[in-house]
């Protein structure tokens, strides 16, 4: 029996594994959503798939995307992630993981998780979307105008309206599947 997908992820298994086991499912806890922030925020101006193949290179050098560590990289730490060639080599994308890092921290304290404070975005739930095509999905939408906004405004970088939805997408905030997808 064919199992169908939604379209972009039928490149290879990889991508495959990716929408299967990932994309769109809910994710509540702090930990995975900053590594989605960190991931998507290397994205901006490239593919998904380039930063999805280089992932488990992320993990090892951003010490498995925890943010308290990451929130307290020296100058030296930036220095040595720029001669790491298994990760995106751009010195404001990594000096931006830092400071998102520091940023994120403020925010947990604020609203008690990070969680808390971007799920209130789309009202503790889910959108479900219904679109029958890929070509029918936006880039993005007022909640992540809105959203890339309020992270720009308190000191976010690399996470603009667009990779704000890429996030939101990932993290299952919004449910993109096509309507013809197995996971829907």
């Amino acid at each position: 029996m064919k199992i169908t997908r939604c379209g972009w992820c039928e490149k290879d298994d990889l991508y495959r594994k990716y929408h299967d086991e990932e994309w769109g499912k809910p994710v509540f806890d702090d930990e995975t959503i900053f590594e989605f922030l960190v991931l998507e925020s290397f994205q901006a101006g490239l593919s998904w798939y380039t930063i999805l193949a280089k992932r488990e290179n992320f993990r090892k050098a951003f010490d498995g995307f925890d943010y308290k560590k990451i929130a307290k990289y020296s100058e030296k730490k930036v220095e040595e992630l720029m001669q790491n060639q298994g990760i995106v080599r751009n010195r404001m994308k990594i000096s931006a993981a830092v400071s998102n890092a520091q940023k994120f921290m403020e925010i947990q304290k604020e609203f008690g998780s990070f969680s808390k404070y971007i799920w209130n975005f789309v009202g503790g739930k889910p959108i479900v979307n219904h679109f029958k095509t890929l070509k029918d999905i936006p880039a993005t939408t007022e909640i992540s105008d809105f959203l890339a906004k309020d992270l720009k405004k308190r000191g976010f970088k690399f996470l603009g309206p667009t990779v704000v939805y890429a996030h939101m997408q990932a993290t299952g905030m919004v449910n993109d599947h096509i309507s013809e997808c197995f996971f829907r």
